[in-house]
């Protein structure tokens, strides 16, 4: 059985990616590429079911933003593997599509958050049916939202 497949997403700031992101049914998923020399040990990541603040201990943050939707900050993680920091942020409401990790930056445009619906419709059905294959299924029209769609979906 196929996994289905994310895109990554690009938060770019005067033409440099600061971060890129993913989704899923139960995360969002952050992925930062610091500059050469920094270490897990130099790290200071806080998050709150509201906001991320990410910096170099002793220094002002980096990034001191608020989220887009509210987390479960007590099930979400940070860790630092070949010279990438992922960011793993366990949604506060379960199936939402989300626009943008952060307020106030760039959401998605209609056509990726279209492809992002049809991603995580996909997903669900997945998880809701485990014996079936659905990697490889299309959708006819408007994509319905995976959180509401017959009945919605929850955390079990």
């Amino acid at each position: 059985m196929e996994k289905i497949e994310r895109k990554r997403l690009a938060y770019t700031h005067q033409g440099r990616t600061i971060y890129e992101w993913e989704q899923s049914l139960e995360d969002v998923t952050v992925f930062i590429t610091p500059p050469p020399g920094v270490t897990a040990k130099m790290l200071d990541c806080k998050i709150e079911a509201r906001r991320l603040t990410l910096g170099l201990k002793g220094n002002p943050p980096f990034i001191d933003e608020l989220f887009e939707e509210t987390v479960n900050s007590s099930d979400s993680c940070w860790f630092f593997e070949n010279g990438e920091l992922t960011i793993q942020l366990t949604k506060g409401s379960k199936g939402k599509t989300w626009p943008a990790v952060f307020q106030g930056h760039t959401k998605v445009d209609p056509f990726t958050m279209s492809e992002c619906n049809k991603s995580l419709m996909l997903e669900r059905f997945q998880a809701e049916n485990p014996g079936f294959d659905f990697s490889g299924a299309s959708f006819n029209g408007q994509v319905p939202d995976p959180k509401t769609f017959m009945g919605g979906v929850g955390y079990k």
